[in-house]
């Protein structure tokens, strides 16, 4: 028997005061509140590989993705334990400055999230958690409650993810566009390069998100130690990538156009549903850390904050959480997140975007430095529905495969990073690779590339006060400061839903005015 069990038998129940009670009926609530928010912004980015290659319609791909999303809490990292007591020292805090820390996050992170949903921009759920920890621990708890060298460690990582999918990205779809170029269906192109391409996709996945991602089960273990300690991880790499090439060749050589239609569409599914589990392993895990370690720290006050963080969290809490997500996907705030972050990468010529006057200058900018070459994203179509599609399968089942590759390996390392930065870097580079900025709109895609970046130095500011002013009143008003700052959060809600609004007509206004002009001609006085 651990010593927490040991404790736990030992001790005497302790009262539940009012504020005690306050604060697990609001941790729960706020729980639930912002797995939906999560579902409406972080979430929503898993859908943009299929949604902008038109592979699958949108209930459709939810249905995928929440699966995906539901399996991979059921194997959540440790990552889990980074936000629940990685940032901060429970040890040398109070049951009361505890809560008001783990409170605050979610009470400015509904609202960050809400905020940034309802404008069309991508954020991460990670970063802004990561970031409201620190704030509100260093607002209440002081200068040496805060674990610099892992906060540190985790900012590093959220960076390095970043820089390693944009680049990953990058290097993957020129050498993947190189080869099969415009023809993802074309049946003799895919018989020539077919095989290498698709069964270096489904080696990556197999190797990231298993055997990497998944080393703690029994299996995997001996794996490891039997398999790959004793060949190496590249001998079984281009194994698996030979083994997984043949049998794709086969398929095109039995089937023929049938298979070519649907190899990179069922790659890209695949690659979704990967990149899903991922996010269940590392993001939502996250996202539901605050109001557990919450719940946990009341359940068990008798052992104190330090002893009750120490108790196991029940991964069934993540896979409730898991289900939530579906509410906050299928919400109107998604779509906007979807369609904006994919116009963002859009091969289009024309599409409907903002962006600040600086970025669209300083975009123009950078423009002036890129080549005559043109382009190699084929030109985008219009289904039969009337829907663009912004890009081809083949840079949709790039972008999934390297975004889920890159999370996978992060859970395995037990540290936290951002699924919306890493497929946002990956979008940006393949459209690089494919070199969409040659045509259309390409100052506003990409200063619109720039708004975003910059809006994510922008979270993590606002993280940081907004998190440390909350918990700070929290702490000292109890339960009169969980009222003074809910009541703040549901202003800004109502304020940000009116702005939202009128911006979203604002921008599809203006779209229309510049993709026909003349229809909003007017003669001269």
């Amino acid at each position: 028997m651990d010593l927490a069990s040991t404790l736990l038998l030992q001790s005497s129940p302790v009262p539940m005061s009012a504020f005690l009670w306050c604060s697990l009926i609001l941790a729960m609530g706020l729980l639930v509140w912002d797995t939906i928010e999560v579902g409406r912004n972080d979430a929503a980015n898993l859908l943009n590989a299929v949604l902008g290659a038109r592979v699958l319609r949108r209930r459709v791909a939810i249905i995928f993705i929440s699966g995906g999303v539901v399996m991979g809490t059921l194997f959540a990292s440790p990552v889990i334990e980074t936000a629940r007591k990685g940032i901060f020292d429970p040890a040398g805090m109070t049951l009361q400055m505890a809560l008001s820390i783990y409170i605050a996050v979610y009470i400015v992170d509904t609202v960050l999230l809400y905020g940034y949903s309802a404008f069309g921009m991508p954020v991460s759920t990670t970063a802004t958690l990561v970031f409201e920890l620190l704030g509100a621990s260093l607002f209440v708890g002081g200068f040496d409650t805060v674990h610099w060298g892992k906060s540190g460690t985790v900012v590093l990582g959220i960076v390095c993810s970043i820089v390693l999918s944009g680049i990953a990205a990058f290097m993957i779809q020129r050498a993947v566009r190189g080869a099969l170029r415009d023809r993802a269906t074309h049946l003799p192109t895919l018989l020539a390069h077919g095989g290498w391409v698709g069964g270096a996709m489904v080696a990556g996945l197999i190797y990231f998100m298993l055997i990497k991602g998944m080393k703690g089960l029994a299996f995997v273990k001996t794996i490891n130690q039997e398999v790959i300690s004793a060949y190496g991880p590249m001998l079984v790499i281009l194994l698996m990538w030979a083994f997984f090439a043949i049998v794709i060749h086969a398929l095109l050589v039995i089937y023929r156009q049938r298979a070519a239609n649907l190899l990179f569409p069922v790659l890209t599914v695949i690659a979704s549903v990967c990149m899903a589990f991922a996010f269940g392993q590392n993001d939502l895990a996250n996202c539901a850390s605050p109001g557990l370690a919450a719940k946990y720290i009341i359940d068990h006050r008798e052992l104190g904050v330090e002893a009750a963080s120490q108790i196991p969290i029940s991964r069934w809490w993540l896979v409730g959480c898991g289900a939530l997500l579906v509410v906050g996907i299928s919400s109107r705030n998604a779509q906007r997140v979807t369609s904006a972050t994919i116009r963002t990468g859009s091969a289009g010529d024309h599409v409907e975007l903002w962006a600040p006057q600086w970025c669209l200058g300083l975009a123009r900018g950078l423009l002036r430095f890129r080549g005559r070459e043109p382009a190699l994203a084929p030109v985008a179509v219009t289904t039969d529905r009337g829907r663009i599609t912004h890009f081809d399968t083949i840079r949709a089942s790039v972008i999934m495969c390297v975004s889920a590759s890159v999370i996978a390996t992060a859970s395995s390392l037990s540290l936290p990073v951002s699924t919306t930065y890493v497929s946002f870097a990956a979008l940006v580079a393949t459209g690089f690779a494919d070199r969409i900025f040659q045509r259309g709109d390409a100052a506003l895609k990409l200063g619109r590339a720039i708004w975003v970046v910059f809006s994510w130095f922008m979270a993590a500011a606002i993280a940081v006060v907004g998190a440390g002013l909350v918990a700070m009143a929290i702490h000292q008003l109890a339960i009169v400061g969980m009222i003074i700052c809910l009541l703040i959060n549901a202003a800004i809600r109502r304020l940000i839903k009116r702005r939202a609004d009128r911006h979203q007509k604002f921008v599809s206004q203006e779209a229309r005015e510049r993709l026909h002009p003349e229809d909003f001609a007017t003669e001269d006085a």
